[in-house]
């Protein structure tokens, strides 16, 4: 069965929803899935994985001018999806609201080929007027429409689940949390000495882990560092926002971290701040679980996952920004209180609850439904499938 996944960019672009598609494109490529993930040719694609990466060239303006993740498609990368869907058996599409997902929904409708729409996240509401009207005005004409008309919907979220519970879809949308890789997010020591720390670690650490971007929280993150020098933070990702202008010494900023070095951070820390809004369930989050480090997250993000609640700590972050500050302060101060001695206990319930192997299957199962459906595949195909989707 032939897979075209499209994002809008590669993993390499560091993203929790382009991590997430690498992940998931490799589990499907070892279940037998021919998968071509298409995404803009903004960063490397991946080097390694059995399927095909296939880069668009685009325009990636919004996201260096705003910060916003938003490449628009040249005619070459239009034909490109063109093409690619008109070969595939299922159409599987990160998110609605990106430009690569709408060419290709519409290519899909054009070909008839059956749609798979991986729902990240719900309308986002930036601080920004414009942008956050803007947000509202693509939610409703193109998100949704899309989400409705797709063959089948899958929430990485229950909070993303009940933003959308007021549609009508075409079939009963599926809860599929991601996975984590237990090999390398697992509770323990790290596995060497953090040597981007310099001297020797006297105060709690503060961990934040994502892009620098508005919707992730950074102004609350600025602010609380600023009232609380007696915490170290360690700032580990990238983007517009420039944390070393900030000019505070209890914040360093830790750039390309990826796999078992960030896992050696979440490790080495005491908390985990993501003070973040507009998102469906953060991909650190469950990597900082794993790693039995504690969890301080907005409070709209424990919605994502009920029974992950118990573990997480939240914050009404949305509104104004002094008192959001001051209320992270005061989370962050009862999380340090009660320590880590339930490292353990957070690290087996994130390892048993997001599977990546148990994801793929249930993706496996999904996408070969979808193609069994279409009259036109041959039988052999047909037989082949069947027993995959057995199989998984």
């Amino acid at each position: 069965m032939r897979l075209v996944a499209v994002t809008n960019y590669f993993e390499s672009h560091r993203g929790g929803v382009e991590i997430v598609a690498g992940a998931l494109a490799r589990g499907l490529t070892e279940r037998g899935l021919d998968v071509r993930w298409l995404a803009a040719a903004c960063d490397p694609p991946p080097a390694e994985g059995r399927f095909q990466s296939k880069p668009l060239s685009v325009w990636n303006i919004a996201e260096r001018r705003l910060g916003v993740p938003f490449p628009l498609l040249s005619p070459s990368a239009i034909f490109k999806i063109l093409r690619e869907v008109k070969s595939a058996d299922v159409v599987l599409l990160h998110d609605s609201l990106c430009m690569p997902s709408v060419c290709a929904r519409l290519a899909a409708k054009l070909f008839s080929k059956p749609v798979l729409i991986v729902q990240h996240i719900g309308a986002i509401a930036y601080r920004n007027i414009f942008l956050c009207t803007l947000m509202k005005v693509g939610d409703r004409l193109v998100a949704r429409p899309m989400l409705r008309s797709a063959d089948q919907v899958v929430f990485i979220s229950d909070a993303t689940r009940a933003f959308y519970s007021d549609l009508a879809f075409r079939r009963s949308p599926q809860l599929i949390f991601n996975g984590v890789d237990a090999a390398i997010f697992h509770a323990g020591k790290p596995s060497e000495p953090d040597q981007s720390r310099g001297s020797p670690k006297t105060s709690p650490t503060a961990l934040f882990v994502g892009r620098f971007v508005e919707k992730k929280g950074l102004d609350i993150v600025r602010r609380v560092a600023e009232l609380r020098p007696d915490v170290s933070w360690v700032l580990a990702g990238w983007g517009p926002i420039v944390p070393e202008d900030w000019r505070l010494p209890n914040v360093q900023v830790v750039r390309d971290r990826s796999g078992a070095g960030l896992a050696d951070l979440y490790r080495s820390s005491d908390v985990l701040v993501l003070p973040s809004y507009g998102e469906g369930f953060p991909l650190v989050i469950q990597e900082a679980l794993a790693c039995g480090l504690p969890v301080v997250c907005g409070a709209e993000t424990i919605a994502a996952d009920p029974l992950a609640g118990p573990w997480l700590e939240g914050v009404a972050v949305a509104g104004d920004l002094a008192l959001g500050a001051q209320a992270l302060s005061t989370a962050i101060d009862r999380v340090l209180k009660r320590g880590r001695s339930a490292d353990g206990e957070r690290s087996a319930f994130a390892q048993s609850r997001y599977s990546w192997s148990e994801a793929a299957a249930r993706y496996v199962a999904l996408c070969t439904e979808l193609a069994l459906k279409d009259r036109r595949l041959a039988a052999p195909f047909s037989a082949d499938t069947a027993s995959l989707a057995e199989g998984s």
